[in-house]
């Protein structure tokens, strides 16, 4: 018999080039918001090559917009790491509920797969995985569509960066939020997915209240990644 998650947990370059063309609708957002980093970072100060070489290996939105206000003649380094983690500890929780399938892979293949996974990839292949369909083909190719929209977006930012100078006054910071949330309601919904949502929400809460500013979302991911590591998936024959 074979496990539902060897099923599932297979990778080629069919199901990555469909996830890749999967998510390329949503990955124009992603564009239009790696145009107003490339016009961020250039009113920063940051020359053109640097500002590109950041999004090519970095590929972090939200961190590198960060990273952006605390740039300057002398950059703070220890700070800026702590912020960089703290916007981006959400991959811990992330990666937990990913390693019931993760760890079917070879370890080359597991880490080179986590390193273009972001909110809207990730969401679509836990809707594949927990629907028992192959996810990490929407993982990986459509992580290579989001990574190739954020650089080529920060590119065109720098020299056309003036036409989408404030994406949240059209609406577009909206977009992804509302992908998620369709995402989340709509995945198949289990006892251990569940319980890492709550303790991942009410530890971020109860950080948020009672810790310092910011601090609820690395405690919040902790919460849940560390929950997911210790509670792993069993595994079902079919």
């Amino acid at each position: 018999m074979v496990s539902a998650e060897s099923s599932v947990s297979d990778l080629t370059s069919i199901e990555a080039w469909a996830g890749f063309k999967r998510l390329l609708p949503i990955s124009l957002f992603v564009a239009v918001f790696g145009g107003a980093f490339g016009l961020a970072a250039a009113q920063a100060g940051l020359n053109e090559s640097s500002t590109v070489l950041m999004s090519l290996l970095v590929f972090a939105g939200a961190a590198q917009f960060a990273a952006l206000d605390l740039w300057g003649a002398h950059v703070p380094v220890v700070p800026l790491m702590i912020t960089v983690f703290a916007i981006n500890a959400r991959h811990l929780l992330m990666g937990a509920t990913l390693y019931p399938w993760l760890r079917e892979l070879p370890l080359a293949k597991r880490y080179g797969v986590m390193l273009v996974v972001s909110d809207a990839n990730w969401a679509m292949s836990m809707q594949a995985f927990n629907s028992r369909k192959p996810g990490f083909g929407l993982l990986l190719g459509g992580g290579f569509a989001l990574w190739a929209s954020w650089t080529i977006g920060t590119w065109l930012g720098i020299y056309l960066g003036s036409a989408i100078k404030n994406p949240v006054s059209l609406g577009l910071d909206m977009v992804m939020g509302c992908f998620l949330l369709a995402m989340a309601i709509g995945g198949k919904k289990n006892s251990r997915m569940t319980a890492i949502w709550i303790v991942a929400a009410a530890a971020a809460l109860l950080a948020y209240w009672y810790l310092p500013k910011n601090s609820h979302v690395v405690v919040g991911a902790l919460a849940g990644g560390i929950l997911g590591a210790f509670w792993r998936e069993k595994k079902h024959d079919h």
